[in-house]
């Protein structure tokens, strides 16, 4: 599951980790991607710690033994991580799906966390190059899933996305325990607040953020890369 911060991502990854019969890896390139960036992240020294900074290893690990663990696997990917020359052979041997949300969403909870983001830290672009990669090699577009549909219809949507990945829906996918999951990555502590009090999915309000300045500038640059994915989404 490719997606950018902000985008109903560890709720998704809660969700198909509440069926029961699916491992789950949280941001596996996290670490590789602070330390190859140098980039200045809340909680960067702990992240980098925690996890594995040779990209090659984690390609290895993401087609590797994990994934035998239970019948599904479910990898939560940052697009933003995936630098130009990590390792993508591994996304041959998996199905990828790639989860939109608006970008005015997006910045408006980014920034509560994180100031002054970029087009960049966000990563629609990235999302965008790799969709476009992906739908090279299969010769068709590859999944997309809209956060706002999930939260508009959380069974209907998520019921149409494991009819479209061949694999049973069940409604333990639509609720999960407060307070986390045990393969939460360390930066949990700083990112993953709203998603630790919840038990579900939560409706989205009806109105997009109202961003000013810097960000609704950030958030124009990042609408047509939005939009084009969203004309796929299932």
């Amino acid at each position: 599951m490719w997606s950018g911060p902000r985008n109903l991502s560890t709720a998704l990854m809660y969700a198909f980790a509440a069926r029961g019969d699916c491992a789950v890896w949280d941001e596996p390139f996290y670490a590789a991607y602070l330390h190859a960036t140098g980039i200045d992240h809340p909680m960067r020294d702990e992240v980098i710690a925690a996890g594995e900074t040779d990209p090659a290893r984690v390609a290895a690990a993401c087609a590797g033994a994990m994934a035998q663990a239970k019948p599904l696997y479910y990898q939560k990917h940052m697009t933003l991580h995936m630098l130009p020359g990590f390792p993508r052979d591994f996304m041959r041997a998996c199905v990828n799906v790639f989860l939109i949300r608006h970008p005015a969403r997006v910045i408006a909870s980014y920034a509560h966390k994180r100031e002054g983001p970029t087009l960049d830290d966000i990563g629609f672009v990235q999302q965008a190059q790799l969709f476009d990669e992906v739908a090279d090699w299969l010769g068709h577009a590859p999944l997309v899933v809209d956060s706002a549909d999930i939260r508009a219809a959380p069974r209907a949507t998520l019921a149409t996305l494991c009819a479209a990945l061949g694999i049973g829906f069940t409604d333990r996918m639509l609720r999960w325990p407060a307070g986390g999951h045990a393969d939460d990555g360390v930066w949990a502590a700083h990112w993953y607040g709203a998603v630790h009090r919840s038990t579900g999915f939560a409706a989205e309000d009806d109105a997009l953020p109202a961003l000013t300045g810097a960000y609704a500038r950030l958030a124009e640059q990042a609408l047509p890369y939005y939009r084009r994915l969203r004309e796929y989404a299932l």
